[in-house]
């Protein structure tokens, strides 16, 4: 074989091999920036691995919210646990980016509203989804110039225009357009309401908060080395506020920076009449983009709590709703309570950080906790 022979063969089988390595090696899309879907089937596997014969580690539920970051054969990864998993795109919804400012033949004419929970974060569109504006809080009137689904579009005393949810206002008048129909007329002057958390609306109920880890056991450690047991604790002073406030008898399963078990969390809860258990975290993760709230719950009878208390938070403050999920923890498997356990921001993120150490943030998600706790108890 001659010197030149020899090189064609080389790069013949060089692109053999480039060739077939394309061919085996799994079409995985990688998104310039992450997706939020809605789970649309009333439950969907969440598996290890993009593959119906893969191992299941738990379920999503109708109504979930996740954000993906990842697809591949059909397959979308995201995060349940803090860990990467996998779930069937085809049983996933795309939530609507649509910001569309048209008045609504389903609108009243003049109407007005007030905002009836303690503080509300105004949005750039018609979801919770859409980044943060502007605050208003409890009191404040505004002119409705549109709708859509569950939320307002408002004028704004500076002249701008925001979103707020419909079920965190009361109206104050309105005249119903002649072109309004009657289903369409009941969806817009009924919205679901939430009473601020000073309505007393808590009395004789007990309430467990459960703020996480503490003494030896520090949580996560976040950007500039922030533990997460002391945002926890500082985070959870307010929610005991908040609900004393509403009323509630409120026990606690740590007063300082000590260290509690798992077992004797459960225990505190158990040994009492409780009629609610929260369990308050922040989350870390390696991936440094990943931001936002998520509730989690592990029996089918809690996750209406779940979704009660994530949609409050989700509404109040201005980080990514990750939705209600399923998780198979200690201290809501083993509470005879319904029982949710809260991650309220990402330490690991540079965003959320800087936000869920503001005593603003730890306030309104005390609010917010609140708030879904009226709602559910209703």
């Amino acid at each position: 074989m001659n010197k030149k022979t020899s090189i064609t063969t080389l790069f013949c089988m060089a692109l053999m091999i480039v060739m077939f390595s394309y061919l085996v090696s799994p079409v995985i899309t990688y998104a310039n920036d992450t997706e939020t879907y809605e789970v649309s089937s009333s439950t969907l596997n969440i598996r290890s691995a993009p593959s119906n014969d893969s191992r299941i580690v738990g379920q999503f539920v109708k109504g979930n919210q996740l954000t993906t970051f990842k697809e591949q054969y059909g397959w979308v990864q995201t995060y349940y646990g803090g860990k990467e998993v996998w779930v069937a795109k085809h049983h996933l919804t795309p939530v609507s980016t649509s910001s569309s400012a048209s008045t609504s033949p389903e609108m009243k004419e003049n109407l007005t509203v007030t905002v009836a929970a303690e503080s509300v974060m105004i949005r750039a569109g018609a979801g919770t989804n859409y980044k943060n504006t502007h605050s208003v809080y409890q009191g404040d009137e505004f002119d409705v110039i549109s709708s859509e689904g569950d939320w307002y579009q408002i004028k704004l005393q500076n002249g701008e225009t925001g979103w707020i949810a419909s079920w965190l206002t009361t109206e104050v008048g309105g005249v119903v357009s002649e072109e309004t129909s009657s289903s369409s007329q009941e969806n817009i002057s009924n919205p679901p309401q939430q009473q601020p958390a000073s309505s007393g609306s808590l009395a004789g109920y007990t309430i467990v908060i459960d703020p996480g880890h503490g003494g030896k056991d520090p949580g996560a450690i976040g950007i500039g080395d922030v533990q997460e047991k002391d945002i926890v604790y500082s985070t959870s002073n307010h929610v005991v506020n908040q609900l004393k406030e509403a009323g509630a008898n409120v026990i606690t399963t740590r007063s300082g920076d000590y260290f509690v078990s798992l077992e004797e969390r459960v225990r505190i809860s158990n040994d009492y009449q409780t009629d609610a258990f929260i369990s308050i975290h922040f989350d870390s993760f390696p991936l440094l983009s990943v931001s936002g709230t998520t509730a989690y719950y592990a029996h089918k009878d809690d996750q209406p709590l779940a979704a009660d208390i994530q949609s409050s938070i989700a509404s109040s403050v201005e980080l990514t709703n990750r939705g209600s999920m399923h998780a198979n923890y200690k201290v809501l498997r083993d509470t005879n309570a319904p029982s949710v356990l809260v991650e309220l921001g990402f330490i690991s993120n540079q965003y959320d950080v800087s936000i869920v150490q503001t005593n603003d943030y730890q306030q309104r998600v005390a609010t917010a906790i609140t708030n879904g706790l009226i709602q559910y108890f209703k």
